[in-house]
């Protein structure tokens, strides 16, 4: 009973501050007070807001496999879902104001900028992912297929980070960060993987 608590507890934490953001943002956006360009700023920050939530899923295996924090696993699939969220509502930012909803002129953009190429294929490669985030298609596909499509997260997190540095162009601090960031994250998982070979060779013998 306290497990199913605590569980509940998380989940309602996880969900209160990953839409925390976007309520104050709107809020921010009621109120007049995004600055002088609200449009490059929502565009920013659904953009980084999705680099966000990309990192903290891909931190949840290093937190519970270190600290045991097996808890994080049932609350990781929401992460990815926001990332989605977030990911979604920077694509319709451009879409609305960027190209006032004139579709036909995507294509040409696309070819272009390329950073914006980049940034369309990162979101393709999310939109499977969100769509068997659900117990029922985690069944369907059966746990080990299911796993190895949600590894396409590494390559879409590498796709947004270099979105984000090349849109940058001058100050690359904050890419920068993220990029640090998803080398430890990734780096994390190539050592785990050495170990675990390495012990599973002498098993092996």
């Amino acid at each position: 009973m306290t497990f199913s608590a605590d569980t509940r507890f998380h989940r309602q934490l996880f969900v209160f501050n990953g839409l925390l953001p976007a309520v104050l943002i709107l809020i921010d956006g009621w109120r007049g007070k995004l600055g002088a360009n609200p449009v490059e700023f929502v565009t920013r920050a659904t953009g980084v807001l999705t680099l966000v939530f990309l990192m903290l899923t891909l931190l949840v295996t290093p937190l519970r496999k270190m600290y045991g924090w097996n808890w994080l696993l049932k609350q990781r699939r929401l992460l990815g879902l926001y990332a989605f969220f977030y990911g979604f509502a920077h694509l319709l930012t451009y879409l609305a104001y960027d190209r006032d909803w004139q579709l036909g002129t995507v294509v040409g953009d696309v070819y272009k900028r390329p950073f914006i190429a980049i940034g369309m294929f990162s979101f393709l490669l999310m939109v499977p992912l969100a769509v068997t985030s659900t117990n029922a298609m985690i069944k369907k596909l059966g746990g080990p297929r299911w796993a190895q499509l949600h590894r396409l997260t590494y390559y879409i997190t590498i796709g947004g980070v270099l979105h984000y540095w090349i849109i940058v162009k001058s100050d690359v601090t904050y890419p920068f960060f993220f990029a640090v960031v998803l080398a430890v994250l990734l780096g994390w998982r190539v050592v785990a993987s050495i170990k675990k070979a390495r012990g599973a060779a002498p098993r092996a013998s």
